[in-house]
C-alpha cells in the first residue's frame, strides 16, 4: 500500500508543477522531452548504468514492453493535445482518465483478477466521479471522434505495459523497463522538436525537469505496487487517489472555487477509494 500512496503523491505532483508552468511554457514539446530525458536518466541511473544486458532472462521482453510503452506515453500525449484543441480540455482530460478500463478490464480478462463486489462498486463510483468531477454546467459535448476513444485507448495502453511487465519480468529490473519507456519517448519526443523547430529556453528545460523527477517515481512505485496488489485495486486507487490530491491543491494552493458538484464528486471519491481498498 506503502508504494501505491507514493505512486499517487509522484502523480499529483506531475499535475500541480503543470499548473504551475501553465502561461510560462512556449515550447511544450522541449519541456515533454526533457521531462522524458530526466527520466530514462533516472532510470539509467537505479539501472547502474548497466542498460543492455542480453545474458538476462528475459531481457528482449523488458525491452520490447519498454519500447511498446514509450510510443504509447507519447501518442497518447499527442493526441490528447490534438483533442484539446478540437473538443476542449474538459472533454479530452475525461477521455484521458477513463483510460483507466484499459488495464482493469485486461486485469480482469488476461490476468484472471477477480474484483469483489465491495471493490466493483467501489470502481463504479470511481469511474462516476471522475465524470461528475469535469462536468461542465450548462454545456453538453455531443461530439464524441475517433480521437478520443483513441486516446482512451492509449493513455490506458500504456498502463498495461506496466501490468505485463509485472507479470513477465522481475521487479528488480524495473529501472531498466523504465529507461527503455522513457528512452523511447524521449527520442520519439525529440523528433517531434526538430520538425517543429522548437527552441527550448531555460524554462522549458526547467519545468521539463521539475516533472520528470516525479515523473519516473510515479511510474516507478506504480511497477512496485502491481507486485503487491491486483490491477483492478491499483489502477483505478491511482486514478482517483491522484484526482483527488491534486484538486484538493487546486482549491488550498491556487485558490481555485470549486461548484457544488465537484465537492459531491469529492465525496465519491473518497467513498470509492474506501470501497476499493477494503
Amino acid at each position: 500500500m506503502l508504494y501505491l500512496l507514493l505512486a499517487v503523491l509522484s502523480s499529483s505532483m506531475i499535475s500541480i508543477i503543470m499548473r504551475l508552468s501553465s502561461g510560462k511554457i512556449k515550447a511544450n514539446l522541449s519541456m515533454l522531452a526533457t521531462n522524458y530525458f530526466i527520466c530514462s536518466l533516472l532510470g539509467a541511473a537505479y539501472a547502474g548504468f548497466d542498460l543492455a544486458m542480453p545474458h538476462i532472462a528475459g531481457f528482449s521482453v523488458i525491452l520490447w514492453l519498454g519500447i511498446i510503452s514509450g510510443v504509447l506515453y507519447l501518442a497518447g500525449f499527442v493526441f490528447f493535445q490534438a483533442n484539446t484543441n478540437k473538443h476542449g480540455v474538459v472533454l479530452s482530460s475525461v477521455f484521458m482518465k477513463l483510460g483507466l478500463l484499459v488495464p482493469i478490464l485486461a486485469s480482469v480478462l488476461f490476468f484472471k483478477e477477480v474484483p469483489t463486489v465491495v471493490q466493483i462498486a467501489g470502481f463504479c463510483i470511481a469511474i462516476f466521479a471522475i465524470l461528475l468531477i469535469n462536468r461542465r454546467e450548462g454545456k453538453t459535448e455531443k461530439s464524441f471522434g475517433f480521437g478520443l476513444i483513441l486516446s482512451l485507448l492509449l493513455s490506458g495502453g500504456a498502463d498495461v505495459m506496466a501490468k505485463f511487465f509485472d507479470v513477465f519480468a522481475p521487479e528488480s529490473l524495473s529501472s531498466l523497463y523504465l529507461f527503455y519507456t522513457f528512452g523511447t519517448a524521449f527520442v520519439l519526443c525529440m523528433v517531434l522538436v526538430i520538425r517543429k523547430k522548437e527552441r527550448p529556453g531555460f524554462k522549458e528545460l526547467l519545468f521539463g525537469t521539475l516533472i520528470g523527477v516525479p515523473n519516473f517515481f510515479s511510474a516507478k512505485f506504480l511497477v512496485a505496487s502491481l507486485a503487491e496488489l491486483p490491477g483492478v485495486v491499483i489502477y483505478p486507487t491511482f486514478s482517483v487517489g491522484t484526482l483527488l490530491i491534486v484538486t484538493l491543491a487546486g482549491v488550498i494552493v491556487f485558490g481555485e472555487r470549486l461548484r457544488r458538484v465537484q465537492w459531491i464528486a469529492l465525496s465519491a471519491i473518497i467513498v470509492a477509494l474506501i470501497l476499493l481498498n477494503i
